[in-house]
């Protein structure tokens, strides 16, 4: 039995599915070549057992054998530690990969948060709160646009970081958030093209869908 266990919920209502967190832990193992298992939390019931492996009652988390780890970004640098797929082994390639896993965290997805919540609740309005909140993703877009311009993955080779920051694009995307930042866009089309995205979306959607 393998000592790799994803928990996720065990339902999740349709607008956020191929959203949930666990894609990206999903996304890593897939290309990482881990042989893992998923098991599941109640998404309603959110008891003790739950918050003991994740203290906000979130998913996912991720055990490896006797150690458990929540926050996607930091199951995705333990998994970086077994496969040069996720992380290169040299110093300044492993220093790359990790300040782009904060950044997509950090700086990326602390704005993009915020706007994504305004779309799905539709509160888009002409509203100080709105303005604040596009204007503050489109600065961030604007530095991830000159970046992206310039190279097709972050750290040089697609890594962990790239997981990270595609994900969180991606639901800008959704939004068509990404309009006026074309390579942006096709940053998020080449990630999401990728077969080990396909099949953790894929798995992801098929999960929850056994639950309805």
């Amino acid at each position: 039995m393998t000592n790799l266990v994803l928990t996720t919920f065990d339902w999740a209502p349709d607008l956020p599915r191929g959203y949930v967190r666990d894609l990206r832990v999903r996304w890593a193992l897939e290309e990482a070549g881990l042989t893992y298992r998923v098991e599941s939390t109640p998404f309603r019931d959110r008891g003790a057992a739950h918050f003991a492996h994740q203290p906000f009652g979130q998913a996912p988390w991720l055990t490896d054998g006797d150690l458990s780890i929540f926050e996607s970004g930091a199951i995705l640098l333990h998994l970086a530690e077994r496969s040069a797929v996720l992380m290169p082994a040299d110093s300044r390639g492993r220093a790359e990969v990790v300040e782009w896993v904060f950044a997509a965290l950090n700086s990326v997805e602390m704005a993009s948060l915020p706007w994504t919540i305004f779309q799905f609740s539709g509160q888009t309005g002409d509203t100080p709160a709105w303005a604040l909140m596009d204007g503050f993703l489109k600065a961030r877009l604007g530095h991830m646009e000159a970046v992206l311009a310039g190279r097709d993955w972050l750290a040089g080779t697609f890594s962990a970081a790239d997981i990270l920051m595609a994900d969180v694009l991606r639901l800008v995307d959704r939004f068509d958030g990404l309009a006026a930042f074309p390579a942006c866009r096709a940053y998020v089309a080449r990630a999401t093209a990728r077969p080990a995205f396909i099949k953790a979306h894929a798995d992801q959607m098929a999960h929850f869908a056994a639950a309805d």
